[in-house]
């Protein structure tokens, strides 16, 4: 069992292609990283930014498809349009089944784009996707819509181009799905923690782990729940720890 990440880079391993494939490992799949960008960061700061170019990106996808049969995969941080545009050509050339977590900014608040993604990920990546996983922040981006409440982030699920999932941890723990159509709620508790740097990236990539693993899209969604709050509950190092 083979997945892939296309992501940046955060040498602070809690975030990015690092806490992607520890999130892979914990939950028995062998993952691959696609690498898009270096970031300078830890989890309080980014310092610096340095992207791949697309033709690389290209290169390891190729590669790494080249060796491994491959069906499902998440992308992170893509950084500019252009490589949206090339990661979505990729997923039609070989029937790729891809979970985005459209970053954008950072947790610690840091840019992570050359520009607004949002208008690229609409017109090319998200209606190729089975899901993405935006934060309230993201989703607004997207969307162009305010969300405050629960009522506000199921009216963006509506505009999303894909099956989504708005996360609920600016939005009092109520994480908002919109699945095949049908509108799913779960709130969870949230934690008081400095340890959530890299939770987007571990949500969407054990969403990956656990549609490998043979479970339905509503279900990996509601397990992914599962581990993170865990991996919160455990985290340490401004991040969290990867467990099952």
């Amino acid at each position: 069992m083979v997945v892939m990440s296309i992501a940046g880079v955060d040498p602070s391993a809690g975030a990015g292609i690092f806490a992607d494939l520890k999130t892979f490992q914990a939950h028995g799949v062998y993952g691959c990283g696609v690498v898009t960008a270096l970031t300078a960061q830890n989890p309080n700061k980014v310092f610096s930014l340095s992207p791949v170019d697309k033709d690389y990106v290209a290169e390891q996808i190729d590669a790494v498809l080249d060796a491994y049969d491959i069906t499902y995969i998440k992308t992170g941080m893509l950084y500019s349009p252009e490589i949206i545009k090339l990661v979505s050509k990729k997923i039609t050339e070989y029937d790729l089944k891809a979970v985005v977590d459209p970053v954008m900014v950072a947790t610690s608040g840091g840019d992570l784009t050359k520009s607004d993604l949002a208008d690229a990920l609409n017109k090319y990546l998200l209606p190729k996707s089975i899901l993405t996983t935006p934060n309230i922040e993201e989703a607004e981006k997207l969307t162009n819509l305010k969300i405050n409440t629960k009522e506000d982030a199921i009216k963006a699920t509506e505009k999303i181009p894909c099956n989504s999932l708005i996360t609920g941890g600016h939005l009092d723990g109520i994480n908002t799905m919109r699945i095949n159509g049908e509108i799913i709620i779960e709130k969870q508790e949230l934690i008081e923690s400095d340890n959530l740097h890299g939770t987007g990236c571990n949500l969407s990539s054990a969403i990956v782990a656990n549609l490998e693993n043979g479970n339905d899209l509503v279900n990996s969604c509601l397990k992914s729940f599962d581990y993170v709050y865990k991996a919160i509950e455990n985290g340490d190092y401004g991040t969290l720890i990867a467990k099952m």
